[in-house]
């Protein structure tokens, strides 16, 4: 039985403090911190443990607060990276991305090819700031050359971060499912008041109408959301049209 202080006959009471870790008997650790930190010699491996992927994560908030805080208002613009060049989904990105300009707003997007790269080249082309938030992938595609401010990301939470605290606002072309899952985030967010409520766009209702239907009748109908639910989110094919809802819900 153990003794008052918690140890079993015969066994030899060890402790560690690391920090606000404590550590005691089998799990005390050989050297200190600042020996495993000094040493040049021995296993690497560290480098790969939770505790210094929380400095990594943390770093990457860092840079993405310093690098986008003095934007000017901003929407996000997300869609489908393999959107081909001269597509109308491909010109209404440029299109799109010009008039949000035109509007007074910075385009953020991520920063890839096909519909990023529309709405990136709009903005550019309208002289205005063009953002892109990369995303490490085994493969790799590289920011857009119409990006002004471009930074990459290892985590996708924190590039998420990112494109809703930084935006005012989304407009959502037709896209996979690196869209479908930065456009259900977004109307979560928003659903559950996570964040002040920001109009979302969906531009294309051809390609949007099956989604639409099934949150109607599906989701909807079964009492899994509410009607007012989708009232979260428009659906337009007028890139005018797009650019007013967004300009009207943010109040310019």
């Amino acid at each position: 039985m153990a003794n008052p202080e918690g140890e079993f006959p015969g066994e030899q009471r060890l402790e560690q403090r690391l920090g606000p870790v404590l550590r005691r008997r089998d799990q005390v650790q050989a050297g200190t911190t600042d020996q495993r930190l000094l040493d040049t010699e021995g296993d690497s491996e560290w480098v790969h443990t939770d505790p210094w992927r929380v400095m990594r994560i943390q770093s990457e908030f860092v840079e993405g607060f310093g690098a986008l805080a003095e934007l000017p208002s901003a929407i996000s613009v997300f869609g489908s990276a393999r959107t081909p060049v001269g597509s109308p989904e491909y010109e209404a990105g440029v299109a799109i991305g010009h008039a949000l300009v035109e509007a007074g707003f910075a385009v953020i997007t991520g920063g890839g090819p096909g519909a990023m790269e529309a709405a990136n080249r709009g903005a550019r082309e309208a002289r205005g700031v063009s953002v892109g938030l990369g995303i490490e992938l085994p493969f790799e595609q590289g920011l857009n050359p119409h990006v002004d401010i471009g930074v990459n990301f290892r985590y996708f939470f924190v590039r998420k971060t990112m494109f809703v605290k930084y935006a005012q606002g989304f407009v959502v072309l037709p896209g996979g499912l690196g869209t479908l899952d930065e456009l259900f985030e977004a109307l979560t967010l928003v659903q559950t008041g996570k964040v002040t409520r920001f109009p979302i766009v969906l531009f294309g209702s051809a390609y949007w109408a099956g989604l639409v239907d099934w949150l109607r009748d599906t989701v909807v109908g079964g009492g899994k959301a509410s009607e007012r639910d989708l009232l979260l989110f428009h659906v337009t094919d007028s890139v005018e049209e797009a650019v007013a809802m967004v300009t009207k819900e943010v109040g310019r």
